[in-house]
Parts: C-alpha cells; structure tokens; sequence
C-alpha cells in the first residue's frame, strides 16, 4: 500500500457505517454489534484524519474519543438532548451511558487495530 494513502479507509470508513445502519434495521443482530461497529469506524476514521500516527496512538485516540462520548451521555442539558433526538445525533452522540458499552468500544478498537496492523503495515509504532 503507498505510504499515507486515506483512501482505503474512507472505504472502510463508509462499509462500517452501512453494516451499522443494516445492523440496526435487521431483527436479531445484537445491539452491541452497533457500538462494537461505532468504535471501529472511530478508529478508521482516526487513521484517516491522523495517518502519520502510530497504530498504537491511533488506538489510544479512538478509545479516549468513544470513552468521551459514552461519558458525554451522563451530560443531560436539553440543548444537547434536542441534538440526541436527531438521526444523526442518536447515532453520533447515543441516548444513555452504559458501563458495557465501554467494553464494546475496545472490542471494536481491538478488532480495527487488529484489520489495520494486519494489512497496512507502515508507521508501526507498536
């Protein structure tokens, strides 16, 4: 792969966001699978903003953005909570904190870092 080419994550960036939407429209796929999917496409999109980063910081990134927002969730002013009513505000932004969901989110960064390290090895920071 050239060195510092986005756009192999902007690809996976929109499949994680399409399996995210079908994940929450088809019956019997746990709601886990979302937030799990949520943190992967968090540290995609970290890769895309931040690519010269290591794979290690781009982790650590990812992980403090989804444990951010998890947290954020406590935050219940009704400026925010208009925001949170919207489409994309619920999917961005979640409904209510859950102490799970913060596992699922490092699941989800496992796994990406685990795609990431595996087939685009460069800045190798481990």
């Amino acid at each position: 792969m050239l060195k510092n080419n986005r756009f192999p994550y902007f690809i996976l960036i929109v499949s994680v966001i399409i399996l995210g939407i079908l994940s929450r429209k088809i019956d019997g796929f746990p709601t886990f699978f979302g937030d799990t999917l949520y943190a992967v496409m968090v540290y995609f999109g970290m890769r895309l903003f931040f690519i010269k980063n290591s794979f290690i910081k781009t982790m650590e990134l990812a992980l403090a953005f989804c444990f951010c927002i998890e947290f954020l969730q406590l935050y219940r002013a009704e400026w925010i909570m208009v925001i949170r009513r919207t489409t994309l505000g619920h999917y961005a932004l979640g409904q209510g904190f859950l102490w799970s969901d913060l596992v699922f989110y490092i699941l989800g960064i496992l796994i990406a870092y685990g795609i990431d390290s595996r087939f685009f090895k460069r800045n190798q920071g481990y």
